[in-house]
């Protein structure tokens, strides 16, 4: 699917149902820090203090204050750690969006079913906390996948099943989806 526009391409043919969202997946493995959206989305961990990937990625591009913003966060709303399937917006501060909408996505071995409806939350979550702070464009990552456990073809339909039934009740004009670039053997 990566590099397909996937509602014309068939690949998904339920996405169909967005025709007035586009939805972007661009050839390799993107660079979601350089996404020219209004929100970006960050596979987090609960601390959302940083982390590795996407994560990592993330924290380093925005700069500091990012983490300071976590921290405050963690403070005020969440001290115990984000919740599994949950969203929380910090500003993005050196990113070239104007949000980072952290979520934490389900570990697929601590689930029967891999977190199936955890993971469809965090993007329903991401695209209701981004719509509260005026986003009309997001970008997401391949929440989950890697370290988390989910393969990518896996956790795809799932994802843009979720984007496809809420983005266009919220008006987003722009989803773009990155997928992971596999890392070694």
């Amino acid at each position: 699917w990566p590099g397909k526009d996937v509602a014309k391409a068939g690949v998904f043919p339920f996405l169909r149902v967005i025709e007035a969202v586009k939805v972007e997946m661009p050839d390799g493995p993107g660079d979601i820090t350089r996404a020219r959206v209004d929100a970006i989305v960050n596979a987090a961990n609960p601390s959302l203090l940083g982390g590795g990937g996407v994560d990592g990625a993330i924290h380093q591009a925005a700069g500091p204050r990012l983490l300071e913003a976590c921290k405050a966060v963690r403070t005020s709303l969440w001290p115990d750690g984000l919740p599994t399937g949950r969203a929380v917006a910090t500003p993005a501060f050196d990113l070239p969006a104007d949000w980072v909408i952290h979520t934490v996505g389900p570990i697929h071995d601590q689930y029967a079913d891999g977190g199936a409806e955890l993971l469809r939350s965090c993007h329903r979550e991401s695209l209701l906390v981004a719509h509260d702070r005026g986003a009309i464009s997001i970008a997401f990552p391949a929440i989950s996948c890697g370290v988390y456990g989910w393969h990518v073809d896996n956790a795809a339909p799932i994802a843009v099943a979720a984007v496809a039934e809420l983005a266009p009740q919220l008006r987003f004009e722009s989803v773009q989806h990155f997928r992971l670039a596999r890392v070694g053997p």
